[in-house]
């Protein structure tokens, strides 16, 4: 998709992003398949000028959805897409793993913890002319985040699994290998970190293919 006008993003963001703009070749084309369902609603609602709501959702809401809640956001805002909004939520509430928050900050998001309860708010900037995202856990259907008229993203294989229906949601998989596997051990940091990069890779491109 061309742009006229670059949206503005935090500096050291808008250097991760053009990094990540050119590593497309990198997405295998099953994957770039797994993709296209994603793509294509968000297609649709652009052409009949409908509003785009996107939740992405894995089991805590720990990690994985909320890279791509955040990416999906980043990648909108990149293609200038001002209706689409996205939102994250698990099939049950733990709490934003400091280590994905960690991981976003060094891409470039500005990042604010506010409270040290054991669920916190972070306020998640990627521009200084919007409004922080607020990232923390919750349910996939708890107030704040769509009832109804929006695409559920699965991205881990369990919350998939073992949330069989969602009311008033189109449904899309778009699994990602979970981070927390390497908690602990020397790859913790790089695991993180390539996990970010993957999804901030494969959302830019799938937002790369819309046409407004």
């Amino acid at each position: 998709m061309e742009t006229t006008t670059q949206p503005r993003l935090l500096s050291l963001l808008e250097n991760y992003v053009q990094a990540a703009l050119t590593e497309s070749d990198q997405i295998a084309g099953s994957r770039k398949a797994d993709l296209e369902p994603l793509t294509a609603y968000v297609q649709t609602r652009v052409r009949k000028n409908q509003p785009v709501q996107l939740t992405f959702i894995c089991t805590h809401n720990s990690r994985r959805s909320h890279f791509a809640q955040l990416w999906a956001q980043v990648a909108a805002w990149h293609y200038q897409l001002p209706d689409v909004k996205t939102f994250s939520g698990g099939t049950e509430e733990t709490a934003f793993n400091p280590k994905a928050a960690r991981a976003i900050e060094t891409a470039g998001f500005s990042v604010e913890k506010t409270g040290d309860e054991n669920n916190p708010l972070y306020l998640v900037r990627y521009s200084d002319s919007q409004p922080p995202l607020k990232a923390f856990s919750k349910v996939f259907d708890q107030g704040g985040n769509p009832a109804g008229d929006f695409a559920a993203v699965m991205t881990c294989t369990h919350a998939d699994e073992n949330c069989p229906f969602i009311p008033g949601a189109t449904r899309i998989s778009l699994p990602y290998e979970d981070p927390k596997a390497f908690d602990g051990t020397p790859l913790e940091e790089a695991m993180y970190a390539a996990r970010c990069r993957q999804i901030a890779r494969e959302l830019l491109f799938a937002f790369s293919q819309i046409k407004s």
